[in-house]
């Protein structure tokens, strides 16, 4: 065995070796296995085996401990935590995209004026600040942004899209601190005329966002709701993506029908999500909203949503609870959940990716009670060739769940596509051949603060990998857990 600084060698990052002298050798360097050290002294070692059970050693590490740590497990991979001291600084930023509709991004990294732009698309309920933790960490390599929809997070309107009627304001005077709904007046203002918020908004949101405050091609990534739109924006600006992230996206939004692609059949519905609300919704939303915005219930999804209950989400909490708190957020839920569909649906924007040969990466959480894994393989039966990691346990967030292990993942997927395919993707070390065939599994290790380490399961599969089978896989496991429920 042989353990060498990577400062010496520019062009290699690994070293392997065997049972015999001729299988020491020096690798090219395209082992995603290795993450960006940015924080990290540049002088990290490298060391791996032909086995493929890699190890990256950081500036802290007992050389000697690394004889011990190969026997642990032949496919364990170890990866670098979150950075403490040397995180990349947020930006909170914001801009007048239309009159009253200020959007709120945060923005790392500015001064990686080289590297490629990140844009990260929140799900439904939050914002930004659900992308803490990529920003600081993925912040050191790339340019990152991440954005509130409008109508969502700190994007709410400035001002009450409604003229106010006296006698509606006592009647719905529903928040904590006692100040009107807006958005339940008698008539729309002008500027809020025409005003839904949909898939296509937030599509030509995300559009703005790119070409006049980006300026240049990104990386798009999304979570839920956020997938979704990052397809869709995808599909329709495929010259503006180099590459889509879906990370537990949701295949389905918008009930009811777009007007312009189905005219008929949205007249027959009254209301699409405009305002004034009219008064039934008035009324519906004052109950539904008192029951979602209390705090017991924001805690009771919360944890719904989160596998791993260890995982800190006081702060997730409370920026959630402050945006209950914002006059303007009722009746914008309203016209969230009374908005039409896009015009593409979430199966018509993947089609159209595949036909403009955008690059899609796949990473889901298994234990997602919402958007569960069997929706990812769809789009992975869809699509073969994209990479479709699956990591457990991690609910419908892995990205704040498990963020060393998106991160990770992100950085591989990132360096792959900028190297034009000479970089391997994260766990494909071993080349092509093995993946294809079906999938590949490693456990994955970092550290979590405090010297202790936390593992989870991480699996590749490859683009032999049929989607029945993923049913089947998905059927045994449910199994497999009822089994366990009864007998406990």
């Amino acid at each position: 065995m042989e353990i060498i600084s990577q400062n010496f060698l520019p062009h290699c990052s690994v070293v392997t070796w065997g049972s015999k002298p001729d299988k020491n050798r020096l690798v090219p360097n395209r082992s995603n296995i290795l993450v960006s050290s940015c924080g990290l002294r540049k002088s990290r070692l490298v060391v791996r085996n032909g086995t493929s059970d890699g190890y990256v050693v950081g500036e802290n590490d007992d050389l000697g401990s690394i004889s011990t740590r190969r026997g642990d497990s032949k496919s364990k991979v170890l990866i670098p935590g979150l950075p403490e001291e040397a995180a990349a600084q947020i930006t909170p930023s914001q801009c007048e995209w239309k009159p009253n509709l200020t959007v709120h991004y945060e923005k790392s990294g500015c001064g990686n004026v080289e590297a490629p732009a990140v844009l990260f698309l929140p799900g439904f309920g939050v914002g930004s600040f659900h992308y803490e933790k990529q920003l600081t960490d993925l912040g050191r390599d790339y340019r990152v942004w991440a954005v509130d929809f409008v109508g969502q997070g700190l994007s709410l309107p400035t001002q009450d899209p409604t003229t106010t009627n006296t006698t509606i304001s006592k009647e719905t005077s529903g928040l904590q601190n006692s100040e009107p709904f807006w958005g339940f007046g008698d008539e729309a203002e002008p500027w809020a005329d025409q005003l839904v918020y949909s898939l296509d908004l937030w599509r030509d949101q995300v559009q703005y966002i790119v070409q006049e405050v980006i300026g240049e091609p990104v990386y798009i990534a999304g979570n839920s709701l956020g997938g979704y739109v990052a397809l869709y924006f995808a599909a329709t600006h495929p010259h503006l993506v180099k590459g889509v992230t879906l990370l537990n996206a949701t295949p389905f939004w918008g009930f009811f029908p777009n007007p312009v692609k189905s005219p008929k059949l949205a007249r027959l519905f009254p209301w699409s999500g405009t305002f004034p609300l009219p008064p039934r919704v008035k009324k519906l939303t004052e109950l539904v909203w008192q029951k979602i915005s209390d705090p017991e219930s924001i805690a009771e999804i919360l944890k719904q949503v989160y596998k791993d209950h260890s995982t800190d989400v006081d702060k997730v909490f409370s920026r959630i609870v402050e945006i209950t708190q914002h006059p303007a957020a009722a009746a914008s839920f309203a016209s969230i959940m009374f908005a039409p569909g896009g015009l593409l649906s979430f199966s018509e924007a993947l089609s159209r990716c595949k036909k403009n040969s955008v690059p899609i990466c796949l990473m889901y959480g298994k234990e997602d009670p919402w958007v569960g894994p069997i929706w990812g393989k769809k789009i992975k039966k869809e699509i073969p060739n994209a990479p479709y990691y699956e990591i457990s346990p991690a609910g419908h967030c892995p990205h704040d769940e498990v963020p060393e292990v998106v991160n990770y993942l992100m950085r591989g997927w990132i360096k792959h596509l900028e190297s034009g395919g000479f970089e391997a993707l994260p766990l494909m070390e071993d080349g092509e051949e093995a993946w294809e065939k079906s999938s590949i599994g490693r456990e994955i290790e970092f550290p979590r603060g405090d010297g202790w380490k936390k593992s989870v399961k991480l699996w590749l599969y490859g683009s032999k990998y049929t989607f029945w089978r993923g049913v089947g896989e998905a059927f045994r496991a449910s199994l497999v857990r009822a089994f366990r429920g009864k007998s406990a």
